[in-house]
């Protein structure tokens, strides 16, 4: 059945352990957030087992380019990885899109150069803006909140 389960993708946790992922501020490389469809527009598969920003793009699952979208997504500010006790995590800031007409169910975060699949992001429901602002708000950046944390 077609659509987004929101998971932590496999691929990504043996990236980390590989050393093909680096979330320190301001290092290479780059993440980016890219939006999917609305639900019933959904063709492919989401979750733990999605490898690669292709695997959004083949399907044609992203929102098209326009409306206040660029296909590719916004880039990601991520706050350096820290640990608290020990749990290890990192966060990024808020991204938003202006002058935006669209309805999305979900997100990928993903690695830009490589397209290295990070997450799923799942909203539950569409999401609808019209002529207006989209925004993501990330969680606090802590233990037991962060967006990314390995426990």
């Amino acid at each position: 059945m077609a659509g987004l389960t929101q998971a932590m993708c496999t691929s990504f946790k043996v990236q980390l352990l590989t050393g093909a992922q680096n979330f320190t501020n301001g290092a290479s490389p780059a993440y980016k957030i890219a939006l999917f469809k609305a639900n019933a527009s959904i063709t492919g598969t989401y979750g733990a087992a999605t490898t690669n920003y292709s695997n959004m793009t083949g399907n044609s699952d992203e929102l098209p380019n326009g409306s206040g979208y660029t296909t590719g997504g916004n880039t990601l500010v991520n706050v350096t990885p820290t640990s608290s006790g020990t749990t290890a995590f990192v966060d990024f800031s808020d991204t938003s899109w202006t002058s935006a007409t669209f309805t999305s169910r979900g997100a990928m975060i993903y690695q830009a150069s490589t397209g290295y699949a990070v997450c799923i992001l799942d909203f539950v429901t569409d999401q609808v803006v019209s002529s207006g602002t989209f925004t993501i708000v990330f969680p606090t950046a802590g233990a037991g909140t962060a967006i990314i944390q390995i426990a």
